[in-house]
Order: C-alpha cells, then structure tokens, then sequence
C-alpha cells in the first residue's frame, strides 16, 4: 500500500512539474508574440514588451514568471525577431537599448515579489512603478555607455517620453493579471502559484 501511495505521489510530483514547465513556456510565446509589436517614437520605440513583463509574472508568480522572461531574452539572444521592431540577435540584445531589455529579469524579480506577497492593489502598483524605475536605472545607464552620451540626455530619449505609457502599461497588467489569474486558479488551470 505504501508503495502505492509513494507511486501515485511522484506521478502527481511529476505531472505538477510538467504543468508548471508548460505554463514557463506558454507566458514566454506570450512575451515572444506581443514582444516586437512596438510604435516606432524615437531611437526606443513603445513596445508591448513591459505589459507582457508584468502580465506574466502577476500571473505565474516572480519565479516562474522570471524564468520566462529569461526564456524570452534568450530566444531573442539566438536571432528570433521577438524584441521590438521585430529584431533579434545579440546585437539587438547587447546594443544601446539591450539594457532595457537584460532588466526587464530585473523588473520581473522586483514586480512578482510584490506580486507574491500582497493582494492590495495598490501595494502591487507601487511595486510595479519600483520595478520600472530600476529598469529605467538600468536601461538608461546602458544607453548612456553604449551610446556615448550623456545620462540627462539618454534619460531625455529613453525615459520621459515613456512614463505615461509604461505607467498605463502597469494598470493594465496588474487589473488583467488578477483577472486572468483568477479565471486559471477556477478553471484549476494555474499550478504555479
């Protein structure tokens, strides 16, 4: 009977792992898929990409919804056109606006652990605007080097003319998020969290 029992328990281990892998792989097409469609504004154009960020770690929780971020960074690392603008490549990845790109992982990790701890809304709107400014921080101090600008300026092209829409952007993902997780968590879709 015991041996039973411990059978059953690694078949449902096992199948818990596989759900959770499937889940990983599905938010990182989503990322992948809404990814390059962007409005070209300037030399960084407004993208899907931050929503797609925060919809999918408030969905799958700051591991699970980093480690498909990662995923994403990594099939565009390999040339697969699913950055903004429909490009891909190191180049892409490592060039003036890949600082945004590398800490969207940032974004992620500091997003989800509000996410993670707190249903009040406002808590994980405040951690969003947090987890944005540290990519803004990161994003733009890249652009500066990689670019050979000054800060002031880089934050002039890569940050002001965004805030309005990367601020909507995090009202959407953490409303469609709480939706959409709790539409998954009914269904008994969501294992991840």
């Amino acid at each position: 009977m015991d041996f039973r029992r411990n059978h059953e328990m690694k078949d449902s281990s096992a199948s818990q792992k596989t759900l959770i892998i499937t889940e990983i792989a599905i938010m990182a097409a989503v990322i992948c898929i809404l990814g390059p469609l962007s409005i070209p504004i300037g030399l960084i154009p407004v993208s899907l990409t931050p929503l797609t960020v925060f919809l999918t770690v408030y969905i799958l929780g700051q591991k699970a919804g980093t480690i498909s971020c990662f995923i994403y960074l990594l099939i565009g690392l390999i040339g697969i056109p699913v950055f903004s603008g429909f490009e891909g490549g190191p180049g892409k990845l490592f060039g003036p606006t890949g600082g945004f790109l590398i800490s969207f992982l940032v974004m992620a990790w500091i997003a989800g652990a509000f996410y993670d701890k707190t249903n009040k809304i406002w808590i994980q709107i405040l951690g969003s605007i947090l987890a944005l400014l540290v990519c803004y921080l990161l994003g733009t101090a890249w652009l500066a080097w990689q670019a050979n600008i000054q800060i002031f300026k880089a934050i002039q092209v890569a940050v002001i003319p965004f805030i309005g829409f990367d601020v909507a952007k995090i009202f959407v993902a953490v409303f469609l998020g709480k939706a959409v997780k709790y539409a998954l968590n009914k269904a008994n879709l969501l294992k991840t969290t």
